[in-house]
Order: C-alpha cells, then sequence, then structure tokens
C-alpha cells in the first residue's frame, strides 16, 4: 500500500492524531527541565547596585555590582546569556547567579555594569530580550551544577514574604498553612545580614504556580514565583 492510499484511508484517524502532536510541540508553560541552549524570553529587566555590593547570591557567589551579571527567577544558576536591549540594540553577555527581581512583571534584574553595557542605567527600567548561550548547568538537589546538562531538579514555588526576624516568618507560615500546603521557610544569609524567606509549594509548571500566586496577591501579598533551588 503506498503512502497516499494509506493516508488516505487513515487520515480520519491519523489526523487527530497529528494535531495532538502539533500542539504539544508548541511552547506552553514553563516545567523542570525546560531551559536550553538558545531558550529566548523578552520583558522589563531593572539592574541593583550598590545596596547590594559585596553581600551573597544565591549561589553562593559574592555580588559585585561592576561585573556582568543578573538575577532571574527561574534559571539555572550558573548560565550564560546575552541580554540585547531591544530599544537601542546594544548587547552584554551575564552570568546568572542570583533570583529576582522581587516585583512582579520583571523577569531580570542586571548588575550595574550590565545595565551600564546596555544604556539602561539613567532609565532604570528597560524592555530586553534574553537568550541562553552555551550549556545550561544542571542543577542537583543540593544545588550544585555541571556543565552541559538541563536542568530537571528544579520545582517552581512561590515567595510570599522575607524577614529579618524569624519569629515574623514563623508567624506568616503558620497563618498560610490554614490554607495552603507545602508551606516552608528558607534562611538567606548575605554575610551582612539574615533573612528568612517564606515560601508556598512545589509546582511542576509555572501555569500552577500562577494559579496558586494570584490567589495570594489578591490578598494583597507581594509575591514572586520563583525555582525551588
Amino acid at each position: 500500500m503506498t503512502i497516499f492510499l494509506f493516508w488516505k484511508k487513515y487520515r480520519i484517524y491519523l489526523l487527530p492524531l497529528f494535531l495532538f502532536l502539533l500542539l504539544s510541540s508548541c511552547a506552553g508553560p514553563k516545567r523542570a527541565g525546560y531551559y536550553k541552549e538558545g531558550f529566548t524570553e523578552r520583558g522589563l529587566a531593572s539592574w541593583y547596585g550598590e545596596q547590594f555590593h559585596g553581600r551573597k547570591t544565591a549561589n553562593g557567589e559574592v555580588y559585585d555590582m561592576y561585573k556582568l551579571t543578573a538575577a532571574h527567577k527561574t534559571l539555572p544558576l550558573g548560565v550564560y546569556a546575552r541580554v540585547t536591549n531591544l530599544e537601542n540594540g546594544k548587547e552584554v553577555k551575564v552570568k546568572v547567579n542570583d533570583r529576582g527581581p522581587f516585583i512582579r512583571g520583571r523577569f531580570l534584574d542586571l548588575s550595574y555594569g550590565a545595565a551600564k553595557e546596555l544604556g539602561m542605567v539613567e532609565a532604570g527600567v528597560g524592555r530586553v530580550e534574553l537568550e541562553i548561550i552555551g550549556n545550561v548547568p544542571y542543577q542537583t538537589a543540593k544545588g550544585k551544577a555541571s556543565a552541559g546538562r538541563v536542568s530537571s531538579a528544579g520545582l517552581f514555588t512561590i515567595q510570599v514574604g522575607a524577614f529579618v526576624e524569624k519569629e515574623n516568618a514563623v508567624r506568616l507560615k503558620s497563618l498560610l498553612e490554614n490554607r495552603y500546603k507545602d508551606v516552608h521557610i528558607v534562611s538567606y544569609d548575605t554575610n551582612i545580614q539574615k533573612f528568612y524567606r517564606v515560601r508556598v509549594g512545589a509546582f511542576e509548571s509555572e501555569k500552577d504556580a500562577l494559579k496558586v500566586a494570584d490567589e495570594l496577591e489578591a490578598q494583597n501579598y507581594t509575591i514572586f514565583i520563583t525555582v525551588r533551588d
């Protein structure tokens, strides 16, 4: 039987399968293992500088505002990316070594040095495109990374608050536990000060996390979605 005759005879069965495979291959909500070389993302970026200079970043490095680094909510720590200012065409290569920004609507926080290269220090906020370049680090359960593999360990979580006083974090945790599962506290030491971050859940996809995030934001919590490193 020729391919044409086979298709003609069984097209009523094959067409739905073909459409399903086509749609399932389209871009959807980000999941663990989603990121790979060539991944691009567009949106608003800001920058952070002197206030955080000398403090620890999320991957344990010391933040140097003059180096070319960036903070992202979900990208594997240690990945390198090309960032382009869509308003003037300037580009810079950065290393993602921190988590943030903490403001919903922005997807990237650049170091002062990177923002200066892009010509967006004075504006403070600008529309940019990010593209992953090189190998994507594989993030293990203990946060260690090795080059050449796509991250598969990260689950999404929602940060609801960050406190200097542990008692305040415990109080918020107790309040949230009345309604949500897997409420936990993650400590973060900047070398200057220790923070206690209250987070909710471990979600397989960003879309799942957004549903709960919208609920929390409706209750006037300032939240953001990040990877559970």
